[in-house]
Parts: C-alpha cells; structure tokens; sequence
C-alpha cells in the first residue's frame, strides 16, 4: 500500500482494473451469472440498509424536501442528456453506423444508475442522502419515462411493456431495506465506530457491478461484433458524451448555488446511466434488432463512466481530508448529509 501511494498509483482504481480482467478471463456463466447475479441484488440492499442505518430520520427527511436539487437531475437525465443524443445524429454515417447511433441515443434516454451513484458520492463526502433520493427517483421515473422517449424520439416496434415488477423490484431492493435501516438505527451504533465496513460494502458493490456488466459483455459475445476502429470510435463518442455531461452538471451546479455536497449529487447522479434498467428495457422496446449492437453503447459508457468516477470521487474525498492544522471536528460541521452521514474515505494508497 506505501508502495502505491509512493507512485500515486490509487487501490481502488487498480481493483477496477483487476476485476476487468478476470470478467474478461473468468466471465459468470450459467449458474455463476445466475448467484452473481443475486449476490449483486443482496450487496445492493445491504449497502441500502447501511445507509438507511447511517443517515438521521431528519436528515432523510430533509434529502426528500429538497426537490431543487432532485429537478436538475432529472432534467439532466430525461432532458439535457436526450438533446446531447439527438445531436449526435450528425455522426451518421461518417463516425456511427445506424445501429450503433440508435444506441446512443438510447443509452441517452435511460435512467440514472444507483447503487454507483450513491457509492460514489459516499467516497466523494457528497450529500448521501440527497444522494440515495435523486437516484432512486430517476429510476422509479425512468421505468415510464425512458419507454415514452423512445416511442417520441425512436422508431420501435410500437410493442412497449413495461413490467410493474420493475417497480416492485426497486422498491423491495433500494427502499424497504433503506426505511430498515432508519428504523433499526438506533441498534446499529456500530457503523460509527466501524465506518470501514462500511466501505467495503461500498466499493465491494461497485466490483459486483463491473464484473457482472463484463461478464455480460464477454458472454454476449459483443466486443467481437465490431472492427476495432469502430470500437474505439464508439468508445470515443460515449467518452465525449460523458465529458459534456460532467461539465454541464459541474458547472451547472455552481451556477445555481449548491453547495459542495450537492453539486457532488448533481455531478454523479446526473451524468450517469443505469446499465442494470438500460438492457432489460432494450430487450422489449427493440425485439427484432440487433440488439448486441444497440446496446453497446451503454455497455462501453457504463464501463467508462465508472472508471472516471471512480477517479474524480477520489480527487473529491483528497479535497475533502481536513488539513493537518484544522481539527478534525471543524471539517466534519458540514451541511446536511455531508460529512456527518458519510464514513471516512479510503487511504489513497
């Protein structure tokens, strides 16, 4: 670990990496996809009901109120996001075939992701709750609004289901274990006294989350659909998109008056997409496609978005540490749901 501060080399980030690897030299097939998959759903609700655990009743109370903050991120999502998508049009044919622009725009239209989203602005010292709020909104929301903005903006089918297990599926998995953990908080005192618990389950989530959308990848046989330059060329407009996404959100953020733990909700939970919602909706809105190619933008900005932030929640927790002059109890009087919910970030090392 000294090693690894000495060259700046961050932990997190190599365990990305490493988890990459093995997805792609190990990928979970059959009966492991099946327990990867349910061992992802169970990491989700137990890092719910440690934030349920974490956060005071009035500071949950608070993130609901706090509809400002949840409106810019869902007009980043459903609005801000679909416009950048319907520009990129002018891509086709020069950069994009027409598949991978419908691609694109799709991935454009899904939700926000969460559970990252949240674990994220944890590491980052954000606001959690306004955190756990905005995403969980935008995916509630996003199951109805995402098939409506495909009908408006795509041509489909015009064979659009939607599941109302989706719906169950969110609230069994993000909300009832979240209300467990404020009902049993005051039995859980340990989580103040063990915040690296805590953090385990929050990067331990985020590994889940990149193993198992590579190992669809790999499964799927996608990567081996494409040339490597229209590859890399997809790649480059995801990252480019992503790029937009962050400076409209960090800016923006700023330009509006939020403070620090909010502009760090605005700049997660706006500029991201839910690969988790995004592929089980491709698979209705597009029977008939080729449904490979269309969702692999998403699979290439899911997997992008989560490398870089996972590198600027680090740079955000390295701003945060209290200075070795300042006591560490005046850096912890921040605003709600900032630095008194959220545990300690990891050494860089």
């Amino acid at each position: 670990m000294k090693l690894l501060a000495k060259l700046r080399i961050d932990a997190f980030m190599l365990g990305i990496l490493a988890t990459v690897a093995l997805a792609a030299v190990l990928p979970a097939r059959g009966t492991a996809a099946d327990v990867l998959d349910w061992a992802v759903k169970i990491a989700i609700a137990v890092l719910f009901l440690l934030y349920g655990a974490r956060l005071e009743p009035r500071e949950a109370l608070n993130g609901l109120r706090h509809w400002r903050l949840h409106s810019v991120v869902l007009v980043t999502t459903f609005v801000i996001f679909p416009l950048i998508g319907l520009a990129l049009r002018l891509l086709v044919p020069s950069v994009l075939t027409q598949d991978l622009y419908t691609g694109v725009l799709f991935l454009c239209l899904v939700p926000s992701t969460v559970q990252s989203s949240i674990a994220f602005t944890s590491m980052a010292r954000g606001n959690v709750a306004g955190a756990v709020v905005s995403a969980s909104l935008s995916n509630l929301l996003g199951v109805f609004i995402t098939p409506l903005l495909v009908i408006l903006l795509m041509k489909t089918t015009g064979n659009v289901h939607v599941s109302a297990s989706a719906v169950g599926m969110i609230v069994i998995q993000l909300l009832l274990p979240f209300l467990a953990g404020q009902l049993l908080r005051t039995r859980m005192t340990w989580l103040t006294r063990h915040a690296s618990a805590v953090k385990v389950v929050d990067r331990g989530s985020v590994y889940l989350v990149v193993y198992s959308a590579f190992s669809a990848g790999v499964t799927e046989g996608i990567w081996h659909a494409l040339s490597l330059k229209t590859l890399l060329a997809t790649a480059a407009v995801c990252a480019g998109l992503l790029a937009v996404v962050l400076c409209v959100t960090s800016y923006g953020s700023r330009l509006l008056g939020f403070d620090r733990g909010d502009r760090i909700v605005v700049t997660f939970c706006g500029s991201k997409k839910s690969l988790a919602t995004g592929l089980p909706m491709a698979s209705v809105l597009f029977a008939g496609h080729p449904i490979g190619l269309i969702v692999l933008p998403l699979m290439l900005f899911h997997q992008i978005q989560l490398f870089t932030c996972a590198v600027l929640a680090q740079r955000y927790a390295r701003e945060a540490e209290p200075k070795e002059s300042e006591p560490a109890w005046e850096h912890d009087r921040g605003g709600v749901g900032e630095m008194s919910m959220t545990p300690s970030p990891a050494p860089n090392g």
